[in-house]
Formats: C-alpha cells, sequence, structure tokens
C-alpha cells in the first residue's frame, strides 16, 4: 500500500450536488459485452478488453472537474471529497475475481460464466467511512451506494443505481472504492472515474459511477434492491424464503482443453479456475460425464483471487469424453450437477487411438 496525503479539509455537502457531475448517457439503455469462452480465460489477471461488460440504465459520462464523492446518513459529519482529494489518500490494491449474476429477470438455472480476475486500486471504504465520523450507532447496518446512472431498465424507471450492503461487510478491508483497474483508470464504460468494489459479492452491487455512500439503518429502496437482485433462497426447504444477490456463490470453469479438441493420448491434463466468497477447499474432475471424480490440486487464494486447479486424468474408452469440474467452497457448498446458476462446467473432447 503506497500511503498518501490527506486531504486538509472537506466541504459538508449541499443537498445532491454530487449529482451535478452528470453529463448524460452515452450510450443509453442497457448494454452487455459478453466474455470470451472459457478456454480463453487463461491468464491469472483478466485484461479490461476480455472482461464481461453489464450496464442496465446507460454509460454516465461525468463531469470529472465536478465530481464529489458524499458520504452520509448515520455519520457524525457528512463530507464530500473531490477526484484529486480521493486520489490523495492512502492508496490499496486488491486482486479479486469479479462475476456477474446474470440476468435478474429470468430464474437463476442458467450458468453464464460472466467472470474474470483483476487488479482493483483505490481507497478502503472503510477509511472514508472512519472519516465521515462513523460511530457505534446501534442504528447503523447498512451503506447504501449510488451511481450517476439514471433511465429505464426492464420498463423500470429510477433517477439513480442505488445499491445496499450490511455495514459488516463495507468495513472489510477488501471493499474498496476503485478509480483503477488492472493499474489503469477505469473507463467509462467500467464505471469510471470512480466506481464500488465489493470483492465476493456479485458486480451488481459494485455500483459504476459511483458518486455517493449513505450509512442507514434499513435497505435501501430502490429498485436494484426491491424489485430486481433479490432471489428465492436456495437452502430453503419450502421455497417461500427471498434474499439479496450478495454473495458469490461457488463456481468454476475449465480453460484446459477446450471444447472439441482432441487428444491423441489417453491421458488429459485438466485445468481451469475456481472461486467462491469464501476461498474454494477442493476441486474434483470427472472424464467420465460424472460417474468418478478425482481431486485436482487447487492452488492457495491471493486476496480475493479465483484459484487455479490442475489434475493429469487417463481416459477410457477411445472415443468422445466429457470432463466436468466441480469445487467445494470452504464452507462446504458444493456446486450442484444441472440447474443452478453456479452448475458445473463440461467440456466435450475426443480421445483418439494416436495414429
Amino acid at each position: 500500500m503506497d500511503q498518501k496525503r490527506r486531504p486538509e479539509s472537506h466541504k459538508m455537502p449541499d443537498a445532491g450536488e454530487e449529482r451535478d457531475a452528470f453529463v448524460r448517457l452515452d450510450p443509453s439503455g442497457p448494454q452487455i459485452r459478453h466474455p470470451p469462452p472459457p478456454h480463453e480465460l487463461d491468464a491469472f489477471i483478466t485484461p479490461d478488453a476480455k472482461l464481461f461488460q453489464t450496464i442496465h440504465m446507460g454509460a454516465a459520462v461525468v463531469d470529472e472537474t465536478r465530481y464529489k464523492l458524499v458520504i452520509d446518513g448515520l455519520v457524525q459529519r457528512a463530507i464530500s471529497v473531490t477526484l484529486d482529494e480521493l486520489r490523495q489518500l492512502p492508496q490499496t490494491t486488491i486482486t479479486a475475481f469479479h462475476e456477474c449474476y446474470g440476468s435478474p429477470l429470468k430464474p437463476p438455472i442458467e450458468a453464464c460464466w460472466r467472470i474474470g480476475n483483476v487488479r482493483w486500486t483505490g481507497v478502503r471504504l472503510s477509511h472514508l467511512l472512519r472519516m465521515a465520523g462513523l460511530g457505534e450507532s446501534t442504528q447503523a447496518n447498512f451503506v447504501w451506494s449510488e451511481g450517476l446512472d439514471r433511465g429505464t431498465f426492464a420498463g423500470i424507471e429510477a433517477d439513480r443505481y442505488q445499491k445496499d450492503m450490511p455495514l459488516t461487510k463495507a468495513l472489510q478491508p477488501e471493499v474498496l472504492v476503485a478509480y483503477k483497474i488492472n493499474d489503469e483508470p477505469l473507463s467509462k464504460e467500467r464505471g469510471g472515474p470512480v466506481r464500488l468494489v465489493v470483492p465476493g459479492y456479485f458486480g451488481t452491487n459494485s455500483t459504476k459511477w459511483l458518486c455517493r455512500l449513505s450509512v442507514q439503518a434499513e435497505r435501501a429502496p430502490g429498485p436494484y434492491t426491491t424489485t430486481l437482485y433479490n432471489e428465492q433462497d436456495p437452502h430453503d426447504p419450502l421455497g417461500m424464503r427471498m434474499r439479496p444477490v450478495w454473495n458469490v456463490e461457488v463456481n468454476s470453469i475449465i480453460t484446459t482443453p477446450k471444447p472439441g479438441d482432441v487428444s491423441r493420448s489417453q491421458y488429459i491434463t485438466v485445468q481451469g479456475w475456481a472461486w467462491s466468497d469464501d476461498g474454494v477447499g477442493e476441486v474434483e474432475v470427472s472424464i467420465d460425464n460424472g460417474q468418478v471424480w478425482v481431486a485436482a490440486s487447487v492452488a492457495d487464494r491471493h486476496e480475493y483471487s479465483w484459484q487455479r486447479f490442475e489434475v493429469n486424468l487417463k481416459a477410457a474408452p477411445i472415443g468422445q469424453c466429457r470432463i466436468l469440474a466441480r469445487a467445494t467452497a470452504r464452507s462446504g457448498a458444493q456446486q450442484p450437477l444441472a440447474g443452478r446458476r453456479n452448475h458445473v462446467h463440461h467440456v466435450d473432447v475426443e480421445v483418439s487411438d494416436g495414429s
């Protein structure tokens, strides 16, 4: 971490002044850039060009000379921080996987594998909350985050993108107010100049074009917390309980071999990435469509990164071979075989006789 000079003072913000930095949406409306197929995500750090992009209402063009980040709510003193002041604060870099939950309009039963692993640089959210005098209030339970984007998504109109997270998560050292990705300034499409980054939570919680953080007693009232990004809790046997889309579930992808590969040896090396909010404890691989599972070696997690797995297995008989990978989190949660957004990834290859 590089220690930088702390700004000497912060003006008390006027109501709504943080939104004056918004210029326009360009482009407006929902935008999505899908990631490449899993076998192309073979590098530990995912280049920005290979990282998925999801934009709900449009990409906000921000006047950086007017940019201010407001921190208010159940704090001792509301403050606003300019972009230059933010960059002068103590800087932290975190390596973390970044995963999209998928469409909030569909049941969470389809795997989309929108995933990457990047380096975020910025200021710890906990540091900014302390600057605003976060105290010991028993009423403070959540931190709301607001972006400068506004508009319509799925027929739902909102004057801002608003999310929340438990205060206990907000105070963790990995949560950043970020202004760089992979050591480069955030682009407009990536949420620049400033976005929230919440490692271990789905990407929907990492509010882009961040302009306001507010400590509150209750959950945020916006549609992206009350209507969208809530799901039926899969652990509820009655199927009645709902839960917010926060913590990432254990998941994995196979990067080697790629679909359609032909192996001229019966021994196949299988490699890939596995990730979870709490870290991955085990990955098993099957090369007979799930009849027999063999434990792979799994690399240690670096900060909040995804983890490499690898195993060399003998395939039999010669012909078509379906390879599956199944990860288990440290908590014991395991990827399902089918029917869930984090179900196992498979790759079909052919094993030849080598002739």
